[in-house]
């Protein structure tokens, strides 16, 4: 299966690499809302640190619309045909699945250090030390694998494309505007508070901005990295068991 899932995730790199400007589309909004809305609403909350506090937002929204469409390429293969290919191949399909995966979560680790670079360049105060530095990439990654098997998960159970991208739409900003990536919870009205509880973007972008613009918090930090743990685990057993039935 290790072997099989390298071959595959090798084979999903390089077509990624052959073509860079998909990735750097997907850079387009988090970038406007780094550079516009990081000075436009540090003015409504009158912070100066205000970037400081929403960079770990910003990297949280670039995982999720990183990673929230990694089912189209799937359906689009299972169209095409090549996922049946596959399917009377030896190829495990664990590693269909796995390796697409992670290839959908190092894709936007890579594009969540090039959002810190342009936030360091704009004079947010970001912690590069290389210890939390990799601790902040590790949530990252797990929530990219989180969300990325969500996607490939719910591409194989609904088959068709649009009501995917309809999916895609309603996870990515109600989450994002559901949590505390944006403006502090003692801000939020109760119910959103409540909702946010339940959140797991709460809990990345909490981990996240525990270790990488603060003071160090690793209490904080291991609460949120344990959710993502269970979080990442627990969605891509459900695509690997949907990929299992799709053919059975």
């Amino acid at each position: 299966m290790m072997a099989d899932t390298w071959h595959l995730f090798n084979k999903y790199m390089i077509i990624t690499l052959r073509m860079p400007m998909w990735s750097l589309f997907t850079l387009i909004q988090p970038m406007i809302w780094l550079i516009i809305f990081g000075q436009l609403f540090g003015r409504f909350v009158q912070s100066e640190h205000y970037m400081d506090f929403m960079v770990p937002g910003i990297l949280i929204m670039t995982v999720l619309f990183g990673s929230s469409w990694s089912g189209v390429s799937l359906l689009r293969e299972i169209s095409a045909g090549t996922v049946d290919k596959m399917l009377v191949s030896p190829v495990s399909r664990v590693a269909i699945v796995l390796s697409r995966v992670l290839h959908s979560a190092v894709q936007v680790i890579a594009q969540a250090i090039v959002i810190l670079v342009v936030a360091w360049a704009m004079g947010s105060s970001i912690n590069f030390n290389p210890i939390y530095l990799v601790l902040g990439m590790l949530v990252v990654f797990l929530l990219g694998v989180g969300f990325a098997a969500l996607s490939n998960g719910f591409a194989i159970t609904l088959q068709r494309e649009e009501p995917l991208v309809m999916i895609g739409n309603m996870m990515t900003l109600p989450l994002m505007f559901f949590s505390s990536a944006l403006v502090p919870e003692q801000f939020m009205p109760d119910w959103i508070q409540y909702v946010s509880v339940l959140n797991p973007i709460t809990y990345a972008v909490e981990a996240v901005r525990a270790v990488i613009s603060s003071a160090p918090d690793l209490g904080l930090f291991i609460k949120g990295f344990v959710v993502m743990l269970v979080f990442a685990g627990a969605t891509l057993a459900w695509a690997v068991t949907a990929f299992n039935a799709l053919r059975d």
